[in-house]
C-alpha cells in the first residue's frame, strides 16, 4: 500500500512538472507585437568619399520605416532574448504615370537576431530611377505614394500588421497593376547599408 501511495506521489509530481513546463513554455504567449506609425522620408543620394572626389548633384532617394517591438513569446525566446528571424512583408503602391493606374512593390525581408521587448527598425526604399520612372519626376517622393502597408511574421505566422492611407488588405485588390521592373529594395541594397546601424535589425543575405 505504502508503494502505492508513493508511486501516486512521485506521478502526481511529474504530472506538476510538467504542467510547468508547458506554461512556461507558452509564457507570453499572448503579447501583442507591438508596428509603430509608417514614417516616410527623402533622403539624398550619400556623398560617399572615395578615392576620387566627382561631382554630381545628389538625387532623393524614398525611404519608408516602420519600428517593431516582440514580446517573448515562449520560455526559450525569454532565455536567449533573442529571435531568430522575424519577416517583414512589404506592400507600396505608387501611382504610374504612364498607365494611371497604382502599381503594387513588394518586398519580403528576413530580420535575423532580433532582440526582444526591444524596438527594432525595418525599413524600405525606391531608386531616384524608380522613383522618376514611374512618377516622371525626381522629386516626387512620399508624395506619389498611394498607400503602404506591413506584415509581420513569426513561423510562418501573421502577428501583426500596420496600414497607412488605405484600410488593411488593400494590397490584395485584383485592380492592382504588380511589376517586377520596379524594385523596393532593403537597406543593405542601398548606399545607406552602413549608416544607423544598430537603429535597424539585421538582414539575412541570400545564398
Amino acid at each position: 500500500m505504502k508503494n502505492f501511495l508513493s508511486t501516486l506521489r512521485m506521478a502526481a509530481l511529474a504530472g506538476g512538472a510538467l504542467l510547468f513546463i508547458g506554461a512556461s513554455d507558452s509564457l507570453n504567449a499572448q503579447g501583442k507585437v507591438s508596428v509603430g506609425k509608417l514614417e516616410f522620408d527623402n533622403l539624398p543620394s550619400p556623398d560617399l568619399q572615395g578615392t576620387k572626389n566627382k561631382s554630381f548633384k545628389p538625387k532623393d532617394w524614398l525611404e519608408v520605416e516602420v519600428g517593431i517591438t516582440i514580446p517573448a513569446q515562449n520560455k526559450t525566446m525569454l532565455d536567449s532574448g533573442f529571435v531568430d528571424r522575424v519577416l517583414v512583408k512589404w506592400y507600396v503602391a505608387i501611382k504610374e504615370k504612364a498607365s494611371g493606374r497604382p502599381m503594387l512593390l513588394t518586398k519580403d525581408i528576413n530580420h535575423i537576431n532580433v532582440p526582444i521587448d526591444e524596438e527594432f527598425f525595418s525599413s524600405v526604399y525606391l531608386s531616384p530611377n524608380t522613383l522618376k520612372r514611374l512618377t516622371g519626376s525626381d522629386r516626387a517622393g512620399k508624395s506619389a505614394v498611394e498607400a503602404i502597408a506591413v506584415e509581420v511574421l513569426l513561423n510562418g505566422v501573421k502577428v501583426a500588421e500596420e496600414s497607412e492611407k488605405m484600410k488593411s488588405g488593400w494590397w490584395n485588390s485584383p485592380s492592382l497593376a504588380r511589376g517586377d521592373r520596379f524594385p523596393l529594395l532593403n537597406k543593405s541594397e542601398t548606399p545607406f547599408k552602413m549608416y544607423w546601424w544598430d537603429r535597424y535589425a539585421e538582414i539575412e543575405e541570400e545564398r
